[in-house]
């Protein structure tokens, strides 16, 4: 039998940090996750360095930030950089390595150093690839049939699952790992990784579910004093203005209460994957990891989904538990340092006493190193977004309009008060825009002029049309043509 630790990382997608009980959250309902994080540690200052899904899971897998692993933006047809992956040190370390999930890699079927990928992709058939999850419906009797209740992938309609409990995607997930688990080699630790696709859209929770938030009152959006005339902010606030300005206030409490139901969903088979580990065995030499790419704004400042570093959206959850009874990071504790995805590979290898290897940038979570600061990035084009952050002030940039922000964290975690203009935090600015200056790179050099941000002339944002539906999917049977792929257009708005 093996005296290694065996881990268990678990990601979600779009789940802000404020979405736990124990975090304090007013509604959300989360007894598995508060159980956990009261068993090890919470990360309060957990940021993700690009808050959008495919440059997050690069990050995540290698240790490395975008400008090391090339993309900040959303390149859905790029490789996998030539760096060590967190599954490949495992595996190179004797380790069983298995996912079940979201992997969003290119080419789809690149294990990226898992033994094996059971892969739920959400029906991105254009990349020539029927997933595992569809699979599972046709052999269950619902071939092609998994976008049949109409929602998409990246707006905030919402309604209850179509087909029966077990065929949902949150279920299924939860069956695969622990059958994964049941199936382990004896003799060797394990690194599984468990990728839940939800509570991203498609809104489509269980009726059971929508249920049981239905006699609850849900918290409505909160709103900064900065926002004003939508004519005043930014090009990119803009844009997302006009997507929130297509959701009245009945609706977005309706989007809330599907997104609470999808989190609480994910929560309770995280018992089943827990009491699979308890019954086999194994939860006292299992090492937890459980976060998100990044999180939704969910009708704050009348913003929704990601793309953005306010709160909701950037700040993600880290709860780590450590599978030696608490002897090495201890229980019922929380952490304020600055962390992200770039240290959980650390992290996890750190913890299992495997060698980081030399090309991670991230840190152990589980020592006590610290970083001054935070930088983070997303996008290229007229919606680029920059942050940093030095653990209590915060200042997010916007080059089109050279528009800044800058939000006291500590005191107004909600960011309700933005302190650019107030004389009393002039310092406090320009150290952070120097900060944020000394990191651009990659053409984000002409932002700055004579050591001043400068950013790109003001523009003023018309919104188009969307025949796509934001990436509404069809019917999957028979699969879509391939031939006919590059016409489509897959990713009309958010891009994803």
């Amino acid at each position: 039998m093996s005296t290694q630790p065996n881990v268990l990382l678990i990601s979600t997608d779009h789940w802000p940090a404020a979405l736990l009980g124990v975090a304090g959250h007013p509604v959300i309902q989360t007894p598995t996750l508060d159980e956990l994080a009261r068993s090890g540690v919470r990360f309060t200052n957990a940021y993700s360095e690009c808050p959008v899904c495919i440059p997050a899971r690069r990050t995540l897998m290698t240790g490395v930030t975008p400008r090391i692993h090339g993309d900040r933006v959303f390149r859905a047809t790029l490789p996998m950089p030539n760096l060590p992956t967190m599954a490949q040190a495992f595996r190179g370390a004797g380790y069983q390595t298995y996912a079940v999930g979201k992997l969003h890699v290119y080419p789809q079927r690149d294990r990226i150093g898992f033994d094996d990928v059971i892969l739920d992709e959400e029906g991105r058939l254009q990349y020539g690839v029927v997933d595992d999850y569809e699979l599972f419906l046709g052999d269950q009797g619902y071939a092609g049939c998994q976008f049949d209740h109409g929602m998409s992938n990246n707006q905030y309609s919402s309604r209850a699952w179509h087909l029966s409990e077990e065929t949902h995607a949150t279920n299924w997930a939860t069956q695969q790992m622990s059958r994964i688990i049941k199936r382990r080699d004896p003799t060797r630790p394990a690194f599984w990784y468990l990728s839940y696709r939800h509570p991203h859209p498609p809104l489509v929770p269980l009726q059971t579910y929508l249920d049981f938030y239905q006699h609850i009152s849900i918290d409505t959006p909160y709103l900064g004093d900065w926002i004003t005339d939508s004519e005043d902010v930014a090009y990119s606030m803009q844009a997302n203005y006009s997507r929130g300005a297509k959701i009245n206030i009945d609706q977005s409490l309706a989007a809330r209460r599907a997104f609470y139901a999808l989190c609480t969903h994910i929560d309770h088979q995280l018992r089943i994957v827990i009491g699979t580990l308890r019954e086999e065995g194994l939860l006292n030499g299992t090492i937890i990891c459980f976060t998100s790419d990044h999180g939704d704004m969910l009708g704050n400042h009348n913003m929704w989904a990601k793309r953005l570093f306010y709160e909701y959206s950037a700040n993600i959850p880290m709860i780590l538990v450590d599978g030696t009874n608490g002897k090495q990071i201890g229980y019922d504790c929380v952490d304020d340092r600055l962390v992200g995805w770039q240290d959980v590979m650390p992290t996890l290898l750190d913890m299992a006493n495997i060698d980081i290897p030399e090309t991670v940038e991230g840190f152990s979570m589980a020592g006590h190193q610290k970083r001054d600061w935070f930088y983070a990035e997303v996008g290229e084009d007229d919606h680029a977004t920059r942050m940093i952050h030095d653990g209590r002030y915060k200042l997010i940039y916007y080059p089109v309009g050279n528009y800044s922000q800058l939000f006291d964290i500590q005191n107004d975690p909600n960011e309700l008060d933005n302190l650019v203009g107030n004389p009393n935090y002039t310092n406090t600015l320009k150290k952070l825009t120097n900060l944020l200056i000394s990191q651009l790179y990659g053409g984000d050099e002409t932002w700055v002029q004579d050591g001043q941000l400068v950013g790109l002339p003001d523009k003023e944002f018309i919104s188009g049309p969307n025949k796509g539906l934001s990436s509404q999917r069809g019917h999957h049977w028979p699969p879509p043509p391939q031939t006919n792929m590059p016409q489509i257009e897959w990713f009309s708005e958010n891009k994803e």
